[in-house]
C-alpha cells in the first residue's frame, strides 16, 4: 500500500463539542483512513458491523492512542472523561490526495491504467478541467501543460496549485474549436471525455496535431463518447467517433489498448440513474 497522507484536520474537541455524529455508528468513506489523537484524558470506543452490533471495545489515553480506522469501517465513540480533549484527522493514499482534499472527480480510470507505461517527462492535459489528471500526473514527476476554455474551471485548478506550491503544472485558458495548435512536443498527449464537447471538424485536426506533437516513443490517450445503435450518441454532443474510426486514425502506431466498451456518463436520466453511453478509448505509443 502507498503512504498515506493527511488531507483534512479537524478543531480540537472538549467534553461539550464532540459531535454527537461521532458518538453514533457511523463509517469512513471509501478512501479515507480517520485517525483520532487524545491530547487529554481518555474515552471509550467501539467497532461495529455496519447493523451497529458491536465487535469489540477499547479504551484509549494519551499513553494509549486509537490506531488508524481503516476505510469504511463502523464505529462510534462510547464515552470520555470530563477532561477530554481529542483531535481527528482523515489520511488517504498519496496517489489520492487531491481528490479527497479538494473533492475533485476521481483521477480518470484510464490515466491511472496507463501509469505503468508512463516514465514522467512533459505531458499535455487537452480539456484539463478542474485539474484532476494534471494534478496526478505532476505528483508522477511530469511537466503538464493543462488546457481548458472554462475560466472557472482554470482559476479552481490555479488556487489548487497556489495553495500546495505546484511548479509543474502550467495552465492556459485554450478554446480547441479556435486553436488546435500545439507548439511543443510532449512525452504524453491524453484528452479524456472532451472530444465529445467540441466541433466534428475540431477533431480530426486536433488528433493530427497530437500525433505530430508527440515525440518518438510518446503516447496519446483518448476517451470519447461513440455513437452506436444500441447507444446513440447523446443529443447535444456535437462529435462522436463511429466504430472503429479512433482505431483508424492511429494506423501505424503501437496501440496498446483499444476498446468500446459501454461506460457511464456523470450526468443521469430522469430517475437519477447514471446515463450508459459507448466510448471509443485507445492508447497509442508513437513508434
Amino acid at each position: 500500500m502507498q503512504s498515506l497522507v493527511c488531507y483534512k484536520t479537524l478543531p480540537v474537541w472538549k467534553h461539550d463539542s464532540i459531535p454527537s455524529a461521532f458518538q453514533q455508528a457511523h463509517n469512513t468513506k471509501q478512501g479515507t483512513w480517520a485517525k483520532l489523537h487524545i491530547l487529554k484524558g481518555e474515552l471509550d470506543f467501539a467497532m461495529l458491523t455496519e447493523q451497529g452490533e458491536i465487535i469489540s471495545n477499547h479504551h484509549f489515553s494519551v499513553t494509549e492512542q486509537p490506531p488508524l480506522v481503516e476505510p469504511q469501517a463502523w464505529h462510534r465513540i462510547v464515552a470520555f472523561s470530563d477532561d477530554i480533549e481529542c483531535q481527528l484527522s482523515f489520511h488517504c493514499q498519496s496517489d489520492q490526495l487531491f481528490t479527497q482534499k479538494y473533492q475533485l472527480t476521481p483521477t480518470h480510470s484510464e490515466i491511472l491504467a496507463a501509469q505503468p507505461y508512463l516514465q514522467g517527462g512533459k505531458a499535455l492535459d487537452v480539456g484539463c478541467g478542474s485539474g484532476r489528471n494534471a494534478l496526478f500526473l505532476s505528483q508522477q514527476g511530469f511537466e503538464v501543460d493543462a488546457w481548458d476554455v472554462n475560466t472557472q474551471s482554470l482559476q479552481r485548478l490555479e488556487q489548487i496549485i497556489q495553495a500546495e506550491q505546484i511548479t509543474n503544472i502550467h495552465i492556459q485558458l485554450r478554446d480547441l474549436n479556435l486553436n488546435q495548435q500545439i507548439e511543443k512536443q510532449y512525452d504524453f498527449i491524453y484528452c479524456t471525455v472532451v472530444m465529445m464537447f467540441l466541433l466534428a471538424s475540431t477533431v480530426p485536426p486536433l488528433i493530427l496535431q497530437m500525433q505530430q506533437a508527440t515525440k518518438s516513443g510518446g503516447y496519446n490517450l483518448i476517451v470519447c463518447a461513440m455513437d452506436s445503435e444500441d447507444y446513440p450518441v447523446q443529443a447535444d454532443f456535437p462529435f462522436s467517433f463511429k466504430s472503429g474510426e479512433l482505431k483508424t486514425l492511429y494506423q501505424g502506431w503501437k496501440i496498446l489498448k483499444y476498446n468500446e466498451n459501454v461506460g457511464e456518463l456523470h450526468r443521469t436520466d430522469e430517475q437519477g440513474h447514471r446515463i450508459k453511453q459507448r466510448f471509443a478509448t485507445l492508447f497509442a505509443q508513437k513508434v
